[in-house]
């Protein structure tokens, strides 16, 4: 008997192994690399994406986080960003899967994926929405996984909040008809995935890749690694 209807997945750490710090310093390396022949100043880049990230973080459900990273991007950038859009919207589509290098796939998250399906059970990418849609979907390939396994998959363009926030969870639930009682999340940021408690989702800490950067008590949380996580579910 399946003990979830959903199973909400994070993406960076969870189906993808990596180390999120050598992961960030990557993009930058391979952003600024793309955008050097179209004469844009690193620096300033750089300072608007984080600008733009820290908006969406703080977004509070009035706008889409694609909104929000925009018009912070922009006050930096210049109101150039929205015609130059384009150019950044393409690098997801290539220079962006040059980063696959600095992850470690496994095998192990498909075939967690195709047995939960196989199980009648909802699969959904719960994957922090600070980046388009076409870059989580590069990143499910990179792990070996099948974007179309998903009933839904969060991106900056579909969500209004971001983690940590409950709401952010609240919202992936309400949009998809999901009974919170019924849902897992597993992810490897306590402070990013343990959040999924307070929207009422049960949680998995994922320890493979595990960030707890504020050393917060997880004994009483179920965790550990992939093979832990294949006992828990099956």
């Amino acid at each position: 008997m399946k003990k979830y209807d959903n199973v909400l997945f994070d993406i960076d750490g969870t189906l993808l192994p990596m180390d999120q710090d050598v992961f960030i310093k990557a993009y930058f390396r391979a952003l600024i690399k793309y955008i050097a022949p179209y004469g844009c100043d690193a620096e300033k880049v750089t300072k608007a994406v984080w600008l733009g990230t820290g908006a969406m973080v703080k977004n509070d459900g009035t706008r889409t986080n694609e909104a929000a990273f925009w018009s912070a991007f922009a006050r930096v950038y210049g109101e150039k960003a929205y015609t130059d859009k384009p150019l950044f919207d393409r690098f997801y589509e290539t220079d962006f899967n040059t980063i696959k290098s600095v992850c470690s796939p496994s095998d192990i998250p498909n075939a967690i994926i195709k047995r939960l399906k196989a199980d009648g059970v909802n699969t959904v990418i719960a994957s922090s929405p600070i980046f388009p849609m076409t870059a989580h979907k590069a990143r499910l390939g990179w792990a070996g996984v099948d974007p179309d396994d998903f009933s839904y998959i969060s991106a900056y363009e579909n969500s209004t909040f971001c983690k940590p926030s409950p709401d952010y969870y609240t919202e992936i639930a309400r949009k998809n008809g999901l009974d919170v009682k019924k849902c897992l999340m597993v992810g490897n940021d306590v402070s990013e995935d343990l959040p999924a408690a307070a929207a009422g989702m049960d949680v998995f800490i994922l320890t493979d890749c595990l960030i707890n950067k504020k050393n917060a008590d997880i004994s009483a949380v179920p965790r550990g690694g992939m093979n832990d996580l294949i006992n828990y579910l099956f």
